[in-house]
Order: C-alpha cells, then sequence, then structure tokens
C-alpha cells in the first residue's frame, strides 16, 4: 500500500490502469505473518536474555536457553500458523460449498438475500432489480458477492505453508539477533547484555519500519511503538529473573 504522490495518483486512476489494477489477483498479506514472526521471535529470545541477566545465569545457559527455545517457539509458531490459515481456507471452501447449494435448492430465496443486501446498501426500485439481476446471472460473481457480504470472506487468500515459512524464518532470522554477543566470550556479561539490548532495540524498531513503510504509516511512529513493547516484554522477563534470584539466591 504505497503512498502515491498528487501526479502519480493521477496516472493510477487513468481508466486502463485502474482496469488493469482490478484485473490483478489481491496480494496475499505476507506482511502480517513477517510482523509476527520477527516481533514474536525477538521479544521470545530477548527475553531469555533478560530474564538469564536478571538472574546471574552464565552466557553458555543464555546460548543453550536461547537457541533451543528460538528453533523450538519458531517452528511451533510456523505449525500455529499453518494450522490457522489452513482453518481459514477450510471455512470459506466451506461456505462456498454451502452458498452454491442454496444457490442450487432455493436460488429466490439467495436472490432475496442480494436484494436485501444491497437495498440495505442505499440501492432501491429499477436500480436494486438491475444490480440483483446481474449479480444472479453470473454464477460465480454470485456466490462470491455472497461469501463476502454474509460472511465476511474475502478474495485474498494465504498459503498454509507460505506463512508457516515467513514466519518461521523471520522468527529465527530475527529472534538470532539477540543472542549474537553471547558468542563473544572475550566480552564481559555486561558487556553482552548491553550489545543485546542494542540489537534486539534495533530490531524492533526496524520491524515497526518495515511494518510502516508497507501500511503507509509514520516511520519513526510505527518504530518507537513496536520497541516499546518489546522492551515491555523484555523488562517483565528481567524482573522475573531479578527476583527469582533475589528469592533463590544459590547459584544455578
Amino acid at each position: 500500500m504505497k503512498k502515491l504522490g498528487p501526479e502519480a495518483l493521477q496516472r493510477a486512476h487513468r481508466p486502463e490502469n485502474i482496469a488493469a489494477r482490478l484485473r490483478q489477483p489481491p496480494p496475499s498479506p505476507k506482511i502480517s505473518d513477517l510482523v509476527l514472526g520477527a516481533i514474536d521471535g525477538c521479544v521470545t529470545t530477548f527475553a531469555i536474555v533478560a530474564g538469564a541477566f536478571g538472574a546471574g545465569f552464565s552466557a553458555t545457559v543464555v546460548v543453550v536457553l536461547g537457541l533451543a527455545n528460538l528453533l523450538a517457539d519458531g517452528f511451533s509458531m510456523a505449525v500455529s500458523n499453518y494450522e490457522a490459515v489452513d482453518a481459514e481456507l477450510a471455512h470459506a471452501e466451506a461456505a462456498r460449498r454451502t452458498e452454491e447449494q442454496h444457490i442450487q435448492l432455493v436460488p429466490e430465496g439467495e436472490r432475496e438475500e442480494i436484494r436485501q443486501i444491497f437495498a440495505a446498501k442505499g440501492f432501491h426500485g429499477q436500480t436494486l432489480e438491475k444490480i440483483v439481476a446481474t449479480i444472479t446471472a453470473d454464477r460465480r460473481l454470485w456466490i462470491d458477492t455472497m461469501l463476502s457480504e454474509e460472511y465476511g470472506i474475502g478474495r485474498s487468500r494465504s498459503s498454509p505453508l507460505g506463512s508457516a515459512l515467513v514466519t518461521f524464518f523471520a522468527f529465527v532470522t530475527v529472534g538470532a539477533m539477540p543472542l549474537l554477543p553471547y558468542f563473544l566470550s572475550t566480552a564481559t556479561p555486561r558487556e553482552q547484555f548491553l550489545s543485546s539490548c542494542v540489537l534486539a532495540a534495533a530490531m524492533f524498531f526496524l520491524t515497526g519500519m518495515c511494518k510502516s513503510l508497507v501500511y503507509a504509516t509514520n516511520v519513526v511512529t510505527a518504530g518507537l511503538k513496536t520497541l516499546l513493547l518489546g522492551g515491555a516484554a523484555a523488562g517483565l522477563a528481567y524482573l522475573v529473573g531479578f527476583l527469582v534470584r533475589a528469592a533463590v539466591p544459590a547459584p544455578i
């Protein structure tokens, strides 16, 4: 959803450009899978880093816990996203079969549904009847209209496997960033943690920026919002680790 200038906006709304754009299938909403995976991956990993630092764990423990959770949670999230998208597709297909059956068995009742749907939008009289006749003359258009208006199902479709892969890739790639300082054996625990903080903050901010560029919102505001939400989760993890360490002072 790129923001266009006045001249580009005029060109985009020429009849031939509008026709070409409407002929294209709607884009698959992969950006939501990317943002979901990136934010959750960074939050999950940095929460482990923050909690481990608050509890006084060694760098080895941080790396082991971080990598184990990074892969396990990334796979779990990918599977969950796969199942969610697959369920949405199954719901859409079941609704399509239902409407096909209803049109076959009670066509007049389905025409009346179309009539009432567009009457509620403000169409009346001959205009309304022309709309009903036009839509119901094309079975595919008829079914698509019912799916959109009655079930709220749009034309945009995601691939379950594609969504799962995007989520897993974003989760692992962005989530690995806060762990990188812990592979530097020469750094002190404090230096490792501060470096991890900087990397996590950068990942949160960049993820928010990427989302804003796609949806044409303010870049800085979106980056800061994501940074604050991710930082809050990490702060909570640090607090838990610190409190557990205070309550159980024995070294782990």
